[in-house]
């Protein structure tokens, strides 16, 4: 596996090529005509995944740009985690065609074993693969390999330190040699995100990062997620969540889905409105921003 050659400066380094590869790319347009200098980072035309005759997501047209931060909300069953599922490439269309980063999902010539290394994935399907007896710091570490459990690895200093650095920026360096399994929610939540980094995706997704932890546990992830959206070296990113306080400072742009369908795409001021949350959630409800944070609640019954 190629690896950046320098210590914790690796991530300007890559931030540059990322840049300059998007000013060569060939102009594109999004249908709201933003970011015309940005890649696609993921493309979806018409995907629908049918599972036992039943659509979990159906005719879904989306595109993610470069530098773009994504939420998902919806409610449950909505589809999506199935969005963030077919995103990492670990499933296939029913039918539509799925572009991630300029792959295609089912095309000739696509590896997906070649693709998946571009994209960090933090969520409870990836905490339930990792052996709890694991350290914090091996746990990481082995994402360098593309792998969950040490074996007769040999791990050059450039990756410790880069361990250690995502660890260190979402707060876990006190923890390196603590067993995974002994983590609280929040503690593994973020040793999560910190291994997603590890292979410097180009995608990060995140699936319900906040889900099961308390205010001071949910306000702390949120903090740290606003300073890696607000980072302009950090990968484009989508994450899924139920509720719009989740919703961290530098994130860019909303999707709503319900019922497999998307209600709703585009800048999180335009779309995540009280209208568009009301029919998301089949609820009256009032959103508002305050300062760089979201709010919403239901309207009482009469």
């Amino acid at each position: 596996m190629d690896r950046p050659t320098g210590g914790v400066d690796f991530i300007e380094g890559c931030a540059r090529k990322r840049a300059h590869d998007c000013r060569d790319a060939e102009t594109g347009h999004t249908a709201r005509g933003d970011n015309a200098l940005m890649s696609d980072v993921l493309e979806l035309e018409d995907v629908s995944v049918v599972r036992e005759g039943r659509a979990l997501v159906e005719e879904v047209s989306w595109s993610v740009k470069e530098g773009e931060r994504w939420v998902i909300l919806g409610p449950n069953g909505a589809g999506k985690t199935t969005l963030l599922n077919v995103a990492s490439s670990y499933l296939y269309p029913s039918k539509g065609t799925a572009t991630i980063l300029g792959e295609t999902l089912g095309k000739p010539g696509t590896d997906v074993f070649e693709l998946r290394p571009r994209i960090g994935v933090a969520g409870i399907a990836m905490a339930d693969k990792l052996p709890k007896r694991q350290t914090v710091l091996q746990t990481v570490l082995t994402a360098a390999y593309g792998m969950t459990a040490g074996w007769q690895e040999e791990y050059d200093e450039i990756d410790e330190q880069r361990a250690r650095a995502f660890l260190d920026r979402l707060g876990m360096s006190d923890y390196l040699d603590r067993k995974f399994g002994t983590l609280s929610e929040g503690e593994r939540k973020r040793t999560l995100i910190a291994r997603a980094l590890m292979t410097d995706p180009e995608l990060l997704l995140l699936d319900e990062p906040a889900a099961g932890l308390d205010l001071g546990g949910r306000e702390d992830l949120v903090r740290r997620l606003g300073r890696l959206a607000r980072d302009p070296i950090a990968p484009s990113m989508l994450m899924v969540t139920h509720h719009v306080e989740e919703i961290a400072p530098g994130f860019t742009h909303v999707l709503m889905i319900r019922q497999g369908r998307v209600l709703a795409a585009g800048p999180l001021e335009l779309e995540l409105t009280s209208r568009n949350l009301s029919l998301c959630f089949g609820l009256p409800l009032v959103v508002e921003q305050v300062g760089e944070r979201w709010t919403a609640q239901g309207l009482p019954l009469s």
